[in-house]
């Protein structure tokens, strides 16, 4: 599953960034809704996927939460460093069907899914440079 991830990783990395904070913060959301959604359509089926699904969910929410950007309720996390999160969290969905042993049931593709749409989502966000972070911290220095 991983080499799905860097194969998604690489495509989207040919596309220009086009996905601003405020955008990656509605993308965010979204994609926290579809986990905590799915929690409830698993649960009388497959109770690992939705326990995955809950887990998922409740950690990209709160990533989402805690991050410095519109939408954010705190800056506990600059955004500038939730590209290297998303994309952790993007590596840790993917691999929750194989972590809780439901790799060879149909609910895995929805966790591959998201671990692909997490990616892309993140590919396509313009971050901020080093340099721009430098010039707004030293403006908060000042």
């Amino acid at each position: 599953m991983a080499l799905w991830n860097n194969v998604v990783r690489m495509a989207a990395r040919r596309m220009p960034n086009v996905i601003s904070p405020g955008g990656h913060a509605v993308v965010d959301y979204m994609i926290a809704g579809a986990f905590l959604a799915t929690v409830g359509l698993f649960w009388k089926k497959n109770r690992r996927a939705a326990v995955s699904s809950l887990v998922c969910g409740g950690a990209h929410l709160g990533v989402t939460l805690l991050t410095d950007y519109p939408g954010g309720v705190s800056r506990a996390i600059p955004f500038s460093t939730r590209r290297k999160l998303d994309l952790g969290l993007a590596a840790m969905t993917v691999a929750m069907p194989r972590l809780l042993n439901f790799e060879d049931e149909p609910e895995r593709r929805f966790f591959t899914a998201q671990g692909a749409v997490m990616t892309v989502a993140t590919e396509l966000t313009r971050f901020p440079h080093e340099d721009e972070i430098e010039r707004r911290d030293r403006r908060w220095a000042a």
